[in-house]
């Protein structure tokens, strides 16, 4: 992990709001999740939620049920981030046809 990624949470959108908002239940995850939409590191919270077994909040765009489903469907995965940083380079740089 380089030193910018390991502070990943001082570029975050969420990073000036109250943390409970991150927490909430029911429909009012759906604000949090909207923060995360345009974050420029939202791989990287992802990644640390998925990683670490985060069991709850919205962690890069995510609500616990979701992480917990993809974790279930992908239990082979070693590292999320690896697997999110390539989909992230794949992402912006398509192969050519």
């Amino acid at each position: 992990m380089t030193n910018a990624s390991a502070y990943w949470h001082t570029e975050a959108a969420c990073r000036t709001i109250d943390a409970e908002e991150l927490f909430a239940e029911g429909t009012e995850q759906r604000r949090a999740k909207a923060l995360c939409t345009g974050c420029t590191v939202r791989i990287e919270c992802l990644a640390e939620a998925l990683d670490n077994r985060i069991e709850f909040g919205v962690w890069g765009g995510m609500t616990q049920r979701e992480r917990r489903a993809l974790l279930r469907r992908r239990s082979d995965v070693a590292s999320w981030r690896e697997v999110l940083e390539e989909a992230r380079r794949a992402h912006e740089h398509p192969r050519a046809s």
